[in-house]
């Protein structure tokens, strides 16, 4: 058992930020929604756009990003504390980065589509082969936010019990 590996301590905190980068590219578009055009004067001229502007979409795709790029930061930086053999790191690794991006890139098109992907057919929500779709992209994730959370926690218990105990490190 070791610690994680440093260079996938370090993509995972790559793939944090990128997912940041990808919630202010959303907050523009965001913010573009509710004012129902361009506006970034004196660079741009106001420019009209429509797009659809369900404000629970649209914070819930800038907000997604926002989360999941914390956590894989968070999961990055607690690297030396994870006690896993180097497959199981891989397992970590690879259902943190599914999670992140397979819960956060959905709920953009979800904003631009007035989708939900909450149920096959759309349930109370508009359906269509759009939502669909990113029902079905949601489902990876899924399966890997358990694992990625198993692991995780066996990894960080395997750690902790590793640890000599409050009483045995002092002379009382």
């Amino acid at each position: 058992m070791t610690s994680m590996p440093q260079r996938m301590r370090a993509l995972l905190i790559l793939n944090g930020f990128g997912l940041l980068v990808f919630s202010v590219f959303v907050g523009w578009q965001w913010m573009f929604a509710l004012l129902g055009q361009v506006v970034l004067w004196p660079i741009v001229p106001s420019i009209d756009i429509q797009l659809p502007t369900d404000h629970r979409a649209w914070r819930m795709a800038h907000m997604e990003g926002i989360t999941q790029g914390l956590i894989l930061m968070a999961i990055g930086l607690a690297g030396p504390y994870f006690r896993l053999s180097r497959g199981w790191h891989k397992v970590l690794f690879w259902s943190s980065v599914v999670t992140a991006w397979l819960f956060s890139l959905p709920t953009y098109f979800h904003a631009l589509f007035g989708t939900r992907g909450l149920a096959f057919g759309g349930g109370p929500f508009k359906g269509g082969i759009e939502n669909d779709i990113l029902y079905l992209i949601g489902w990876p994730p899924v399966i890997a936010v358990h694992l990625m959370l198993g692991v995780a926690i066996v990894g960080l218990w395997r750690y902790v019990t590793s640890l000599p105990r409050e009483s045995e490190t002092h002379d009382g």
